[in-house]
């Protein structure tokens, strides 16, 4: 003889509806929405908080911004000085030029002047 066996025949709402059950038929409360004890004690911040974290942020960022002018100013303070050696070089050389220009000068007037002076000696004699 064939025997058949029938079970409890359980729809899938049924199951989570009898999984959720606690005490005769009373389902527990839904963990859906639910904040933990930290997020519900956490402090939200005032609307001064927020502004004055706003401006320490800005304030970190004008300070980085600073330092970084300050760092191009540095360097454009050794071009400068760069510069100014370079022309302090630049006008020496010109001064000794002038100079010996000078003395070049002096040397082709007493030159042609001892020229003149030797013609007129030759034509004397």
């Amino acid at each position: 003889m064939k025997r058949f066996d029938v079970g409890p025949m359980a729809t899938p709402e049924y199951s989570g509806w009898w999984s959720k059950r606690i005490n005769d038929n009373i389902p527990g409360p839904s963990q859906e929405g639910v904040r933990s004890m930290e997020e519900y004690l956490q402090v939200v911040p005032s609307e001064i908080e927020i502004i004055k974290q706003d401006f320490e942020k800005r304030n970190s960022e004008l300070g980085k911004k600073i330092e970084q002018l300050e760092e191009e100013k540095m360097h454009l303070r050794l071009d400068i000085d760069v510069q100014r050696l370079e022309t302090e070089k630049l006008r020496k050389w010109k001064n000794k030029a002038d100079e010996d220009l000078d003395s070049l000068k002096t040397d082709y007037k007493k030159f042609h002047l001892s020229m003149r002076t030797a013609d007129r000696w030759e034509r004397k004699f």
